[in-house]
């Protein structure tokens, strides 16, 4: 019965040591976690005294911020003398030494530490982490360099040294150390071209890296080392991520050249210099992989798409010459001899038209183009619908509203749910609303405000608003009438018509709402027309009279831009600029806006 009694003396004596032990350790990572370290510090001594190793890093934490280093330092040897090997507690016993301002010890347990690490990768790691804990960069990086003497092969710390060159504030020694990854191991292109984007700064609007310290080493490296081509290629990725197209041809034609290649890259580029608008360097690129000669796989392409990015360059600049536009023609036309009708060379026919329908006033000769293009060849369905959308578009040019309405149902029915048949749902309500069928127009584009394509359901929307604004609850639709009369004479190119039809409405009609409208219609008639003052003169309208209605921040934004690029009134447009930021903080204009604002204030763009 003694011995029982014993033993269950000794089971709760166990037990309550047990819960003691529990409710100190709770209350010391308590305190620890809200930084009463003068209360940690307490319970730690305790527990430090039972479990060293598990309480160690706490109590020296708790000492040191409660600044007994003695006890630190004793400590902190103790734990040395139990751990033969974790040479990171040097680290810990220099900063001890530190701070008691004993600069030689600490210097010579940090010495000691770099000197006895064993160079495998999990100590390299975790003494230098130690290191860097301590925000000491220079030894943390002389603990990876040992390091990498051991496994240069394998694992030579190159993604670690950047960082902490990063750290320390020498991005060119950090940048090396990613291009010396990436010669190491060309696989880490990928990678390493990511870190450099964060660790250097990336500009998302102007497409690059902030720091030209890249751009320089790269350089060198491709001086000393042209047979590399991972860092050509690197510095082309590098050139077309900030938009340097020159740079980047005059890049690429090198290596073409060198390696014998056959233009692919060529092409490659000159794709991406088109979707960044840049035709003067893609039309450079096409020129060099036609001058290849004929026996080049990618001769016959080249030629229709230098012809394809020529028309793009034309259409999309405001008035082009003349004769530009007739040398074009002829050079498409050339080509369509050459190459015959084809799917290869459709995307020629189709501009040939276009360039006869709305730049050389010859639209029934573009019909005609088209028309006999589909009665003598077959197009697949989607080419097809294209082409019957231009010639919907032609119809419609001069004056033919019924025949554009079939081709354009014929299109709707046959692709009711894709893009291409929403497009032409639009240019049918569209045309209603020039037949002043005001009803059904707005009844469709209520439909099409729910279009997956962004462009659809804006516009949609818009001409939805147009009719509402214009009608509201007044039955007399006379004015919108006029109104969407006048548009279908811009459509046609009849611009001063379209003036006088405007100009009527305010005669006829003195109490209509359309003025906002009226005023932008004109803006967009006098910047067609190269009456950029005029033009700016109508957007200053809105925003002085209209400038909560529909078109306020379009025209505040629009005014800017003409001041900005046409009438070369670089402060007039910074002001605007700034007004469109403080007055309409919703726009969609407003990234665009301050871009543009900040450049003109003189801020660094890089």
């Amino acid at each position: 019965m003694k011995k029982i009694i014993s033993i269950f003396c000794l089971l709760l004596i166990v037990i309550a040591c047990s819960a003691q032990k529990n409710t100190d350790d709770k209350l010391a990572m308590q305190f620890y976690d809200q930084k009463a370290y003068d209360k940690a510090v307490v319970y730690f001594d305790k527990l430090y005294d039972k479990i060293p190793d598990a309480y160690y890093k706490y109590y020296y934490k708790c000492l040191i911020e409660t600044k007994d280093y003695l006890k630190a330092e004793k400590i902190t040897k103790k734990q040395i003398k139990r751990n033969d090997g974790n040479v990171y507690l040097y680290v810990r016993l220099g900063n001890v030494y530190k701070l008691q301002g004993n600069l030689d010890k600490e210097k010579d347990q940090y010495n000691k530490a770099i000197k006895e690490v064993v160079a495998e990768q999990n100590n390299i790691f975790t003494l230098a982490h130690a290191f860097e804990d301590e925000e000491l960069y220079d030894y943390a990086i002389e603990v990876y360099k040992k390091g990498r003497k051991q496994t240069a092969d394998t694992y030579p710390y190159y993604y670690e040294l950047a960082e902490l060159y990063k750290k320390k504030g020498d991005l060119k020694a950090m940048v090396n150390e990613y291009l010396d990854a990436v010669e190491f191991r060309e696989s880490e292109l990928s990678s390493a071209q990511a870190n450099l984007q964060q660790s250097l700064g990336y500009d998302e609007k102007n497409g690059g890296f902030n720091n030209p310290i890249l751009k320089q080493e790269l350089q060198k490296r491709i001086q000393k080392s042209p047979d590399k081509l991972i860092f050509s290629e690197f510095l082309i990725f590098l050139q077309t991520q900030q938009k340097d197209f020159d740079g980047a041809f005059i890049q690429s034609r090198a290596i073409d050249k060198r390696e014998k290649e056959d233009g692919t890259r060529i092409m490659d580029l000159a794709k991406l210099c088109v979707s960044n608008e840049n035709y003067i360097v893609a039309e450079k690129c096409y020129q060099y992989v036609i001058a290849k000669g004929k026996e080049n796989g990618y001769y016959d392409f080249a030629i229709i798409e230098r012809l394809n990015t020529k028309y793009l360059q034309l259409t999309t600049q405001t008035n082009s010459p003349l004769i530009e536009i007739e040398k074009l023609n002829l050079e498409i036309e050339t080509a369509l001899t050459h190459y015959g009708i084809s799917n290869l060379s459709l995307s020629l026919l189709r501009k040939s038209a276009l360039l006869k329908a709305y730049y050389l006033n010859q639209p029934k000769e573009a019909i005609k183009l088209l028309e006999d293009a589909t009665s003598e060849y077959t197009f697949d369905k989607n080419a097809m619908a294209e082409i019957k959308l231009d010639l919907g578009d032609m119809h419609l040019l001069v004056g033919d509203i019924w025949d554009a309405s079939l081709l354009y149902s014929q299109v709707e029915k046959d692709f009711k749910y894709e893009i291409v048949g929403q497009n032409a749902k639009f240019r049918n309500a569209k045309l209603s609303y020039y037949a002043s069928d005001f009803k059904w127009a707005k009844s469709q584009c209520d439909v099409l405000k729910g279009s997956t394509t962004k462009t659809i359901a804006n516009d949609a929307l818009d001409l939805s608003l147009v009719i509402t604004d214009a009608i509201g609850i007044d039955t007399n639709d006379a004015p919108l009438s006029m109104f969407a009369a006048a548009d279908l004479l811009i459509l046609q190119h009849k611009y001063e018509k379209a003036l006088l039809k405007l100009d009527s409405i305010n005669n006829l009609f003195t109490e209509h709402t359309l003025g906002d409208d009226i005023y932008y219609k004109k803006a967009e008639i006098f910047k067609l027309t190269n009456r950029y003052t005029e033009a700016a003169k109508m957007y200053a309208n809105i925003v002085e009279f209209y400038p909560n209605e529909l078109y306020g921040d379009d025209a505040m934004f629009k005014q800017a831009e003409l001041y900005d690029r046409f009438l070369l009134d670089k402060e007039k447009a910074k002001v605007i600029y700034k007004d469109l930021l403080d007055n309409y903080p919703g726009s969609i204009y407003v990234v665009e806006a301050r871009k543009r604002y900040r450049e003109l204030r003189g801020d660094v763009v890089n």
